[in-house]
């Protein structure tokens, strides 16, 4: 009954009900359900699993090892603890993209303003004659 008053996106309460079983120590081995078992499980589209699983991923509490499955992530409070870490982690990604982005179109603009574009350089050195 509670599933359907709870508005929630599916995947969040996939990665809810998830996240309290690790902690319960329902799975001592390390090793999750697959995602056809949680599909059946939950009743949710395969795809629905595999999104509520990237929200433990990103959490740092589950880890993917492709076709082998999921598992839980070395330790819970490990996990835990190494989160803000690679939130920093992306922030600098972003910053660097984000500046790289700002350069390419700064080289654009500085090519598209001598004319002709690349095609001049080109010229120049004889290619395209």
């Amino acid at each position: 009954m509670t599933a359907v008053s709870d508005l929630r996106p599916k995947p969040v309460r996939l990665a809810d009900t998830m996240r309290d079983r690790i902690k319960e120590g329902s799975y001592p081995d390390g090793k999750l359900p697959t995602v056809k078992e949680m599909t059946k499980d939950f009743g949710y589209a395969g795809q629905t699993v595999r999104d509520g699983m990237a929200i433990l991923i990103g959490e740092g509490l589950v880890i993917s090892a492709g076709s082998r499955g999921y598992f839980i992530a070395s330790g819970e409070d490990e996990a835990t603890d190494s989160k803000p870490e690679g939130g920093e982690e992306i922030k600098e990604m972003r910053l660097q993209m984000q500046a790289l982005t700002e350069r390419v179109a700064a080289l654009e603009e500085l090519a598209g303003s001598d004319g002709a574009g690349s095609g001049t350089t080109m010229q120049r050195r004889g290619v395209g004659k």
